[in-house]
């Protein structure tokens, strides 16, 4: 028996160009003498369709998909996943199904069971469990038929779930496992997947094929890394990352094992392979294809350039250079460099006139009052106005240059800095944007030095640097990930180190300023906690003891 993992790009509500892929791949599949061919987790529509499955017009449209997709399962049978509707009056409209076609009938559908509602997912919303599990006959063979969350539960040892799918299955002893997934990107979360995969694999002594979606949907961003596991414990096959690819594998040859291909997962590069995909998918699923951005001098704005260049092409990127009377020389000269280094097209805008025409409106009111915060705002949000401008007049996406570390601490102006259709690096702590810095320019200087080694500073104030308001970076962005990621709360903190009036400080700077992450682009999630769907605060929350 020959089954083939189809790893494709799904673009949620897109029914006819996710039916015209997979037909595609069925196609391709049969060519290559595959008996099965498995798509992902809710395929038919994009993963997740969220309050999409309200819509009984959008459930209809999934149906139509597997009756079309049934009738091509005519010399091929097709795992497939798609909503369907809960017979039963009682619990939630809907289940997540995994769909087993062949000759043109449905052969079995397996629901999910485990439906998370932990970080970005909030399947218990719209489904209801299966509580019933029976394995797929198919050519001989008995299938252990799975989704997603089904195989995290091994054992019955997540403490999350009180029920254990394959468990129920394995007295009727099927021969292998499918587990179709939707399953999202960060950058931990692949050697996370593959030591669950051998889990399972290891409790019940059969293969287990695994298929993910790859590419982004808005923020979430799939990786792909679909795996295929031997009885041995050894990664059979595990297919590329951040790209679609099809793959058709001897059942006998992942029987016998021996074979061991699992990749190197190296931080840095998954992170910037994410990146360049989510910006890509961004601007490609909502039908645009050009990128503006302030260009500063500074290290954020540059790796982000360097990123849209990568991923839209620099004849699709435009910077804009918005220097104000506190600008240094060399960061016009820095921001330049980098534009004539990656082909993309620079404007040059002093915002000194706008911001004293703003001065001289408003001195009437602000007469007798010192230069605060309020002037340096004005300067930000002189930037943010131009910027969306220019995007608004050339249809050009603005992408927003905003680390993570800046967007925890409140460290960005609403309607400023903070502008943007897509915030690039807002999962990304400054820290990290240095080793993303310098794994662009491995192959020879892209981002001038001088960006990467100056001082960093909003530069708007005389003299100004990030380190007058925040502490060093490596300190700040340790302390953050030990509050944001790892959940730790004060006292906590305090007992990993940290000195207790600088965690003071730092948390109210993180809890006053959830307003401004609520009206913050949507940030691409590259770790296991960003700032969005999977983050949820109350804006008036006070956490501080």
């Amino acid at each position: 028996m020959k089954i083939a993992l189809a790893q494709l790009d799904y673009h949620i509500g897109n029914f006819d160009g996710n039916l015209n892929k997979m037909l595609a791949a069925v196609e391709q599949a049969k060519t290559q003498g595959a008996d099965i061919i498995c798509f992902g987790e809710l395929a038919v529509c994009g993963y997740p369709p969220r309050d999409f499955l309200e819509f009984d017009d959008f459930i209809q449209r999934c149906y139509t998909s597997v009756d079309v997709l049934k009738n091509a399962s005519r010399d091929i049978a097709i795992v497939v996943g798609a909503p369907s509707r809960n017979p039963v009056p009682e619990g939630k409209d809907l289940y997540n199904s995994a769909y087993f076609l062949y000759g043109g009938e449905i052969l079995g559908v397996q629901h999910k069971a485990l439906l998370p509602t932990y970080d970005i997912f909030d399947e218990y919303r719209y489904f209801e469990p299966a509580r019933v599990f029976h394995p797929v006959a198919f050519k001989g063979k008995k299938i252990a038929l799975s989704v997603c969350e089904d195989i995290w539960n091994v054992g019955n040892e997540n403490p999350l779930y009180t029920i254990c799918p394959l468990d129920e299955m394995m007295a009727d002893a099927p021969d292998f496992i499918l587990n179709i997934s939707a399953s999202p990107f960060n950058y931990a979360h692949a050697a996370l997947r593959i030591h669950t995969v051998r889990a399972n694999v290891e409790r019940y002594n059969i293969p287990l094929f695994y298929t993910n979606h790859v590419g982004a949907q808005t923020d979430i961003i799939f990786d792909g890394g679909s795996i295929v596991m031997s009885p041995d414990g050894l990664v059979f096959d595990e297919m590329p990352y951040f790209e679609e690819c099809l793959r058709v594998y001897e059942l006998v040859e992942v029987q016998a094992g021996g074979r061991s291909a699992e990749q190197p997962k190296e931080k840095v590069r998954l992170i910037h392979d994410a990146l360049l995909v989510g910006i890509r998918d961004y601007f490609r699923k909502l039908g645009f294809s050009k990128a503006i951005l302030g260009l500063s001098g500074g290290i954020d704005s540059a790796v982000t350039a360097v990123l849209a260049a990568k991923a839209l092409g620099p004849e699709n990127v435009r910077v804009l250079l918005l220097p104000s009377q506190y600008s240094s020389d060399h960061s016009v000269d820095d921001a330049r460099q980098l534009a004539v280094n990656l082909g993309i097209a620079y404007d040059i805008v002093p915002i000194r006139p706008i911001f004293e025409a703003f001065e001289a409106a408003l001195q009437p009111f602000f007469e007798g009052l010192a230069f605060n915060v309020t002037e340096e705002n004005i300067k930000a949000r002189s930037r943010g106005t131009l910027l969306m401008a220019m995007s608004n007049k050339f249809g050009n996406i603005l992408l927003n240059t905003t680390n993570k570390s800046e967007m925890a601490v409140g460290y960005g102006t609403l309607y400023g800095d903070l502008c943007g259709g897509l915030a690039v690096l807002a999962d990304v702590y400054k820290t990290e944007v240095y080793a993303l810095a310098a794994y662009l320019n491995k192959d020879g200087e892209i981002i001038p030095q001088n960006s990467i080694v100056k001082p960093p500073s909003a530069e708007l104030r005389p003299g100004q640097k990030d380190s007058d308001s925040l502490p060093p970076y490596e300190i700040l962005d340790a302390l953050l990930y030990q509050y944001i990621e790892c959940r730790k709360g004060p006292r906590e903190l305090a007992a990993l180190g940290f000195d207790e009036t600088l965690v003071a400080r730092v948390l109210r700077m993180v809890n006053l300023n959830e307003f401004k992450r609520e009206q913050a682009a949507p940030v691409l999630r590259v770790s296991s906690k960003g700032f969005g769907m999977g983050r949820r605060m109350p804006i008036v929350g006070k956490y501080l003891s």
